[in-house]
């Protein structure tokens, strides 16, 4: 064959492999994945490297410094050449694992840039026989321990995707991978550590954040929303100690009473709906209809399983699978999740307490702005209080939410077909009722970019209580379609 010819053949083939390149990286990330991540994932799961709000001594503990570390040298380990792998340190902040990687061709236009975080939740109580939160358990197609699922699969999983799109004969653009070591506190380290490495980062066209959670391990799943979030203590004080009920009652008021009477200022006591206008807002028309969409996901899937284990008879919200969706993602709602002053009921005595706490989880729409919803509880717990109490609300956390913008059209085929060559189904949106702070941050950093929110919390990984696991095959397919995505972005790159 002439060197001419040749010549020209071998330039169609590489056209041929290009156009195949995001099915041939997906279905070779979803083959390699289990074994390149899983012996690391081994590793990970057993140091204790909790996230900053759960151990104030996390510098002197050294945990999520040897997680960063850990995470660092695997990371230097893979077939990536150029890239560069380090942990940046700044004063004061929780370590960052950053790994640069250049894209496949020179004159390759865009950058990728993949979320991922390290640290994880306390140990929590209630898990089985034979599990723990450091001594990670494969069992089946499930590997059990904490933070394997939330999150420390993310930035392995985005390496071994971008492997497979060189193995196919693919080729992406500049890829940044981070993993940070905050997030579970709120990721209060992310948007200094973000400042810090704009230069290096550069300026995304892309942003995949793989941290999320999917209502089936069935598709690709996108989060187009997420719920805001305020967090903080209700301290309603009637008394300097404790008397006798039967002296008390009926005379000086009950703390506990109070603490109702406040909290149905901001919430219908009947319904559980937020009250207060800052805390309402009218969700958009494209909602409603990605909830029509994720219904008839779920229903193709066979998906007839009770969301929650709830007790027997209990009612849920929402009449319809697509009501309790709409109302997941876009009201807002108040759960007491602790609570100070009442004794053990073994402790207990006939005693009018002083004082009642309750810590509470506010939710908030996604489109809240939360530090004015923030403002408006405080005002509304500590104004004119019932029976003249002294009462206080000790905010912690005001975490704005975030609503994805439209997807570009290259992204939304890209989805399907990444989805399609992973799964064998398009992939589909859903909105979340958790709160992820970092999304809104990445949004407001990367103003142009478009968003991602991905992961592998199926039902049944439990992350933040006993018994958390990462399901394999969900994983496996997860990362597949990150590989299709990271070839199809390549494609639009001109590499």
């Amino acid at each position: 064959m002439p060197s001419r010819v040749r010549g020209l053949y071998r330039w169609v083939m590489t056209i041929d492999q290009r156009a195949d390149a995001p099915e041939d990286a997906a279905h070779r990330a979803t083959a390699a994945w289990r074994e390149a991540v899983v012996p690391f994932l081994m590793e990970f799961g057993r140091i204790p490297d909790l996230s900053p709000a759960y151990d104030p001594q996390w510098e002197a503990h050294g945990e999520l410094d040897r997680a960063a570390e850990l995470m660092a040298s695997w990371a230097a380990s893979r077939d990536l050449p150029g890239a560069t792998v380090e942990v940046v340190r700044i004063a004061g902040l929780t370590p960052t694992v950053l790994v640069d990687v250049p894209a496949t061709d020179p004159g390759a236009t865009g950058t990728v840039f993949v979320y991922g975080h390290y640290d994880k939740q306390p140990p929590f109580t209630g898990w089985s026989e034979g599990r723990g939160p450091w001594t990670p358990t494969l069992e089946g197609d499930r590997l059990y321990g904490r933070g394997l699922a939330d999150d420390g699969y993310a930035l392995p999983s985005a390496l071994v995707a971008l492997e497979a799109v060189r193995g196919a004969g693919g080729r992406h653009a500049r890829c940044v991978v981070l993993a940070e070591g905050s997030e579970e506190s709120g990721s209060p380290h992310l948007r200094p550590v973000l400042a810090a490495l704009a230069d290096r980062i550069g300026t995304p066209d892309l942003v995949i954040a793989l941290d999320s959670s999917a209502p089936t391990g069935e598709r690709l799943w996108v989060t187009t929303s997420l719920r805001g979030a305020l967090m903080g203590e209700l301290t309603v004080r009637v008394l300097d100690h404790g008397v006798h009920s039967g002296s008390a009652g009926a005379v000086v008021p009950s703390s506990f009473r109070i603490a109702r009477l406040l909290l149905d200022r901001i919430e219908d006591p009947a319904t559980g709906d937020l009250v207060l206008p800052e805390l309402v807002t009218a969700p958009p028309a494209w909602a409603r209809d990605a909830a029509v969409r994720m219904d008839e996901a779920l229903t193709q899937a066979g998906d007839v399983e009770p969301p929650f284990p709830t007790v027997e008879g209990l009612a849920l919200q929402g009449a319809t699978r697509v009501e309790q969706a709409m109302r997941k993602a876009w009201l807002g709602s108040v759960a007491v999740v602790g609570a100070d002053g009442l004794p053990a009921s073994i402790d207990a005595g006939a005693v009018l307490r002083p004082f009642t706490t309750l810590k509470l989880a506010i939710r908030l729409p996604p489109t809240c702005d939360a530090d004015v919803a923030g403002a408006a509880i405080a005002l509304a717990f500590t104004t004119d209080p019932p029976h003249g109490a002294e009462v206080t609300w000790d905010a912690e956390l005001a975490a704005g939410g975030w609503a994805a913008p439209a997807f570009a059209p290259w992204l939304s085929a890209a989805l399907d077909r990444a989805s399609e060559a992973a799964f064998g189904r398009p992939a589909a949106t859903v909105g979340e009722g958790g709160t992820i702070p970092f999304a809104g941050w990445l949004a407001e950093r990367f103003p142009d970019a478009q968003i991602l929110a991905l992961g592998v919390l199926v039902p049944g990984s439990n992350h933040h209580g006993p018994d958390e696991s990462l399901h394999l095959p969900t994983a496996e397919r997860v990362v597949g379609g990150v590989a299709g995505l990271l070839a199809a972005h390549g494609q639009r790159s001109g590499v």
